[in-house]
């Protein structure tokens, strides 16, 4: 389990590239309501981030692709709310992208523990 959590966060840490740049790219400078472009960057980090988790941290060889990745979307959006729940908090205290940040690595420990047990819990 903590090899995949190792190769989860290292994923994570590509996802964390896209969603700060599609967020950034939206918020600042297409001028995207901040929790729309959050949402529009946590959604695509979690789609390159089940492709990149499905065959580099838990080497999926489930057929029923559709299935595994809505169960990794589902859980993804629960984590968005999480994520979104967290900014909304932190960002009256602190900068947007340093509560983005605190956000994201407080919605991680779901992401994982949920993907592992339910998503691709036939590994």
């Amino acid at each position: 389990m903590l090899l995949k959590l190792i190769k989860f966060i290292i994923v994570g840490f590509s996802g964390l590239a896209v969603d700060f740049g599609l967020t950034f790219l939206l918020k600042e400078k297409l001028k995207v309501n901040r929790f729309v472009a959050n949402s529009i960057g946590f959604i695509a980090a979690a789609s390159s981030n089940y492709y990149l988790n499905r065959w580099f941290t838990f080497q999926s060889q489930n057929e029923d692709i559709l299935t595994e990745y809505s169960s990794f979307f589902i859980i993804s959006l629960i984590g968005l709310a999480i994520n979104n729940l967290f900014l909304s908090l932190l960002e009256k205290k602190m900068n947007f992208y340093m509560a983005k940040f605190i956000a994201i690595m407080l919605t991680t420990g779901w992401n994982f523990l949920a993907n592992y047990y339910i998503t691709f819990s036939a590994i």
